[in-house]
């Protein structure tokens, strides 16, 4: 039984779920049959009747397989890079993107997505405005879903192969940021008092009077974590301080048995580490160097690591030059060898990665990009996708990459 067939299953037996939890749901927690799959992960405790659920959309390393290489379709004058056809390497297959518009809404600014969903009948990405934050599961056929208000007060389950709900999942917290385990069985989703992604305007440039803007203070109240295929969760709250950004959401670590999320510049690094108790604990041994600006992290048999951008050589100025990022002993924080890529995003197989790698330098500063397949061991690059433009924010172009396993 995959995945999807767990998902399906669970979703029957939660039809006709019952309203949502009264306060204090936390504290009610219900024991949950424990069921062991491949991995042999560790069955969530689960909170009363009508518990909540949910998952967090991180770009989020996937494993990977086989030698089928698909470059994206490139749009014409209308869409400009955005991907129109399956970009995929193996296994590990690009099931959304997303682009982002700052609006002004009710006296204050918000950071707005809007997601492209790969159609699995078609093989094409589709527009889709209704939500504002996406998750998808391990076999790129379902999704969670936020409606356009964040925080959410419920959870949508999305087929992507009919774009319809299947099973809409009642909260008593608001949800701002999804993410699925990576053996498709749990969800975390993280709590907010308030919209994880309002900006403020800034000083910046020449004298303060070129204004930009800039992540608010953090709202974030906790994380609730769901189990899939028996159903049922518990809600944790957890304190924010000042090192954490605005929107800082949880993800499962790379056994599924904690979730961690982003902070700055705290003493213990990029990121913190949880328990699915809620109880704060020190990093796993092989996620303790891991960076969250490197959405790679561990390579499928545990052995590598993906690091941050460490060399690059200038070819000149009308050539886009190259960029090498570090691949290290997860235990050790020590360099094996440097690959190709300014930023590695997933890892197809042991010694393949998709990465951003920079192509047409700009007139100002910086460079633009597109996706390619870098492998260890070589400089050989394969493109996978159209040109795109980081600073590229008024036509909307800059999308971000959602990676799964298929």
């Amino acid at each position: 039984m995959n995945v999807e067939d767990l998902v399906r299953d669970s979703l029957r037996d939660l039809a006709g779920e019952q309203p949502p939890p009264g306060p204090g749901f936390a504290d009610r927690v219900l024991a949950v049959r424990r069921r062991r799959r491949a991995r042999t992960f560790a069955s969530v405790a689960a909170a009363t009747a009508a518990v909540v659920a949910v998952s967090v959309a991180v770009p989020q390393l996937v494993l990977g397989g086989g030698d089928d290489v698909r470059p994206s379709g490139v749009t014409g004058r209308q869409d400009g890079s955005l991907p129109q056809k399956t970009i995929s390497v193996g296994n590990t297959v690009l099931a959304a993107y997303y682009t982002t518009e700052t609006r002004r809404t009710k006296g204050e600014w918000i950071a707005e997505r809007t997601y492209r969903l790969l159609d699995p009948s078609t093989g094409r990405y589709e527009k889709d405005t209704r939500w504002s934050y996406v998750a998808v599961a391990p076999g790129a056929k379902t999704a969670a879903v936020l409606e356009r208000a964040l925080p959410s007060h419920r959870i949508g389950l999305l087929d992507l192969t009919t774009g319809k709900i299947r099973q809409w999942i009642p909260l008593s917290v608001g949800v701002g940021g999804l993410s699925f385990s990576h053996d498709g069985t749990k969800l975390v989703a993280t709590t907010y008092d308030e919209h994880p992604d309002r900006r403020v305007m800034v000083e910046n440039g020449d004298n303060g009077v070129d204004p930009a803007m800039a992540e608010g203070a953090t709202s974030r109240s906790g994380y609730l974590v769901w189990d899939v295929v028996n159903g049922g969760g518990a809600w944790w709250q957890i304190k924010s301080g000042r090192d954490v950004p605005g929107r800082a959401d949880f993800a499962f670590t790379d056994d599924d048995k904690a979730v961690y999320a982003q902070v700055i510049g705290g003493k213990d690094g990029m990121e913190q580490f949880y328990d699915l108790s809620g109880k704060k604990i020190a990093a796993p041994a092989k996620e303790k160097y891991l960076r969250w600006d490197v959405p790679a992290r561990l390579s499928p048999n545990g052995e590598l690591a993906a690091l941050g951008l460490t060399k690059e050589v200038n070819l000149g100025k009308k050539l886009p030059g190259e960029s090498y990022s570090s691949i290290r002993n997860p235990l050790t924080d020590k360099e094996i060898t440097k690959i190709r890529g300014a930023q590695l995003l997933a890892w197809v197989d042991d010694h393949r990665l998709i990465a951003w790698e920079r192509t047409t330098p700009l007139k100002h500063a910086g460079y633009k990009d597109h996706l390619v397949l870098v492998t260890i061991g070589s400089d050989k690059v394969v493109p996978l996708s159209g040109e795109r433009d980081p600073d590229d924010g008024p036509r909307r172009l800059a999308w971000e990459p959602v990676f799964v396993q298929r």
